[in-house]
């Protein structure tokens, strides 16, 4: 996905499993280990100086419930429509999830700087003011980038995949877009297939 969108594939590590529930991503502290070196570059410009990084059970927890924040936010932003099959009736009230998503941001102060290098173009990048437990550092990061993204263009085409089975959000590309992939388009298809011919065949 587009670095814009890391509040995004922070919501999709809960996805399904490929039978009949959901899998958590991030459930072990190695999960969100290997997560966070995967969007080092995107979680640096949140502030969050991801490498070297070995996940605990603090940051594990953190991230959480910044995710579980950021779901329910999703799950508000893309009414009237319904929200993910994973998210109904699990998550907090809409008003709770702003308020811990905002306090997840404010543990960590941080300014705006510019870094330059001899050998390469200039980049600004949010810094962490002070010193702060990693914990906090990634959890303040993740919730940054999810203030961003939901005050930004892209909350207005979020979407809850409507396929079978399948639990999660995605921006639309363009506007006839259903699916968050093509996969989950073929299996849409094919459940509709069938429940027409299981209603042909129940009428006799």
């Amino acid at each position: 996905m587009h670095g814009d969108h890391l509040a995004l594939d922070l919501a999709v590590t809960i996805r399904h499993d490929g039978h009949d529930g959901v899998a958590d991503d991030l459930a072990q502290p190695a999960g969100l280990t290997a997560w966070v070196l995967g969007h080092a570059e995107d979680l640096r410009r949140h502030g969050f100086p991801a490498v070297p990084f070995t996940a605990d059970e603090a940051s594990r927890a953190a991230v959480a419930e910044v995710r579980t924040a950021l779901r329910a936010l999703f799950a508000r932003a893309v009414l009237p429509g319904p929200p993910s099959s994973a998210d109904t009736g699990r998550l907090p009230d809409p008003a709770a999830a702003l308020e811990r998503l905002n306090a997840a941001a404010a543990r960590v102060p941080v300014h705006y700087r510019l870094a330059w290098p001899q050998d390469g173009a200039p980049a600004a990048g949010h810094h962490p003011a002070g010193e702060h437990p990693r914990a906090e550092l990634l959890a303040a990061a993740l919730a940054r980038a999810g203030i961003a993204f939901l005050a930004g263009p892209d909350r207005a085409r979020l979407r809850a995949c409507p396929a079978p089975r399948c639990v999660r959000y995605f921006v639309q590309s363009h506007p006839r877009q259903e699916w968050c992939k093509p996969s989950c388009g073929n299996r849409a298809r094919v459940a509709r297939h069938h429940a027409r011919q299981r209603a042909r065949e129940a009428l006799g």
